[in-house]
């Protein structure tokens, strides 16, 4: 129980009561519970010092609830929890916790042992599917919380909108605290195969708007908000969904009542951002603790207790970082099987490579290793669609150059250097789409270079990731042949686009592989949402790419590699 402080009091007044409360937050762990890097077989090490892993934040958490009191802190987390590594993907799909007498998810271990109080949920809590969510939702000792993640048919919320606790305050009345839980309306596409007509996801400000009036009733005396959501107010669905993507800020502005917002989703590092609520002229604090568990979001709330009841007088917001701490050795200790369990895993051979792939060119070059993934998916795609009307067309697959940095070694390949090819659990779609879409989709792409005037220099570091495009939303398509002329104007690049050695043709009908992200919409590439899907299966990308190597036994280039485009201005080529 926590002493109530007092200052301010005039002579013959009574002084006011205060009261101290710090909210801690992480965002988009994405399966790090240690600083390992499971791709790399080595601890995680990057240019600026970073350090990752639940390991690191709860020596942090320790630390500040020794420095605040454990009774006044609150620990809370704005998802994408059970997705993003080795570890998250063996416990749902290798050793998966749903299977009867299965295993408890290392991250419901981990964080249950730290003792988060609510968690929101992220779209990536959907990516394997309704089941392993409800199940990972059960071995977990705090709520998940999704305001806007409502049952598709009665519109109900079908997860814990919100979370309440109360802090007891010695020598004054209790301080209430409210936790609202907003998600992505984003899952409604990028996970359309898991949630189409079970699951709905209205917009972030609307839920807001209706929740957080009611909290106040309940007697809130502070609301915060999870939100797994950005600031930016853009969306990368197109108009798909009418609902904002990163609306944190949006909320932040429209609806009164709202003290702080701890942020997710962009994966950016904001120690704190003050936004003025249109309503009331009040700031609302904003923070975002990067990911990975990089950072550790805090909260500091100064309430004063006045005229009957408490008012958050002041929040500042900062952050503190996982580098300067040690692992806490008592989750160390609780994960260790289960991490040796995944680095064994990871480490199995399937394979010999003849040489070296490497994507460290790929943005801007036809790297063999990216035609690797489009051979598998080819391959994929035309034995699922053997025997049907539509094995007559010709099989076409994208692929987007994921990381700057993997490489499969010549010699023994394992699973984890083809992993670290294909970070994303991502799995496989058939669309139909004409040549005229096609050509479209492929200036959409294109629009990822910098236009470069013939004859100026070409700086590979400034040639890529126009108007802040990410590598993932650059797509290679294979089975044709094109060129990229980059001192062309965006949305005429496309030069020389051929099939078969002819001209392609505007009516033609292809088939085209392409990852679930992007047939959902993500990335709002043209045509490829709208376009009938005729196949799809729920077997990662990744799995896949394993799968072929471990039947082939040897990785040759000369099974898979081909060059379908390249760079030119004016008709010479870049590279």
């Amino acid at each position: 129980m926590a002493e109530a402080a007092s200052g301010g009091a005039g002579r013959g007044r009574k002084r006011a009561k205060r009261y101290a409360l710090t909210v801690l937050g992480t965002t988009d762990l994405h399966g790090h519970v240690f600083n390992w890097d499971y791709f790399k077989d080595a601890e995680y090490a990057d240019a600026a010092g970073n350090a990752q892993g639940l390991a690191r934040v709860s020596t942090l958490v320790n630390q500040v609830r020794e420095e605040k009191g454990r009774e006044n802190t609150l620990l809370l987390d704005a998802g994408d929890t059970i997705q993003g590594t080795p570890l998250t993907y063996y416990f749902a799909k290798v050793d998966p916790i749903t299977a009867e007498g299965g295993p408890v998810h290392p991250m419901a271990q981990a964080m249950n042992a730290i003792g988060y109080d609510a968690v929101a949920l992220g779209n990536h809590e959907f990516n394997y599917g309704i089941e392993t969510l409800r199940k990972f939702e059960e071995q977990c000792d705090f709520p998940l919380l999704g305001a806007n993640a409502v049952d598709a048919k009665t519109l109900r919320p079908a997860f814990p909108p919100y979370f309440m606790k109360t802090f007891r305050v010695k020598g004054a009345p209790p301080v209430k605290v409210a936790v609202l839980g907003l998600t992505n309306p984003g899952i409604a596409v990028w996970d359309k195969a898991y949630v189409q007509g079970r699951l709905a996801f209205p917009g972030l400000e609307e839920q807001a708007a209706k929740w957080v009036p009611k909290l106040r009733s309940m007697g809130a005396d502070v609301v915060v908000v999870s939100a797994h959501s950005g600031t930016s107010g853009t969306s990368s669905y197109g108009d798909q969904v009418p609902y904002v993507e990163n609306a944190a800020a949006n909320v932040a502005r429209l609806v009164p009542g709202i003290d702080a917002i701890l942020v997710g989703h962009a994966h950016v590092e904001i120690a704190e951002q003050r936004v003025v609520n249109e309503v009331t002229g009040r700031e609302v604090v904003l923070s975002e603790p990067l990911c990975y568990a990089e950072r550790l979001s805090l909260f500091d709330f100064g309430l004063v207790h006045e005229q009957g009841r408490w008012r958050v007088e002041s929040v500042r917001a900062s952050l503190r970082d996982s580098s300067t701490v040690a692992d806490d050795p008592r989750i160390t200790r609780l994960l260790k099987d289960e991490h040796a369990l995944v680095v064994a895993y990871v480490n199995q051979v399937v394979g010999t490579a003849t040489q070296t792939l490497t994507t460290v060119e790929a943005r801007y070059k036809d790297a063999p290793i990216i035609d690797l993934i489009t051979k598998v998916q080819e391959d994929v795609v035309r034995a699922a669609l053997a025997g049907t009307e539509y094995a007559s067309l010709p099989v076409l697959a994208q692929a987007s150059p994921f990381s700057r940095t993997s490489e499969i070694p010549a010699g023994e390949v394992t699973i984890r250097d083809l992993s670290s090819l294909y970070v994303y659990d991502n799995t496989l779609v058939a669309k139909v789409l004409t040549g005229a879409q096609v050509r479209e989709y492929l200036e959409y792409s294109a629009e990822y270079f910098a236009r470069t005037a013939v004859g100026a220099a070409v700086d590979v570091e400034k040639l890529t990731n126009a108007g802040g495009r990410p590598d993932y939303n650059y797509d290679y398509v294979s089975g044709l042949s094109y060129e990229i002329d980059i001192a062309r104007a965006a949305g005429s690049r496309i030069r020389n686009l051929t099939f078969g050695g002819a001209a392609l043709e505007d009516g033609q009908r292809f088939v085209l592989a392409v990852n679930n992200y992007r047939a959902n919409g993500g990335g709002a590439f043209p045509h490829v949402a709208s376009a009938p899907e005729v196949w799809s299966e729920s077997t990662e990308i990744r799995t896949r790419i394993a799968e072929w190597v471990t039947a082939k036994g040897v990785l040759d280039p000369a099974d898979f590699a081909s060059v379908d485009w390249r760079l030119t201005r004016d008709g010479t080529p870049v590279f």
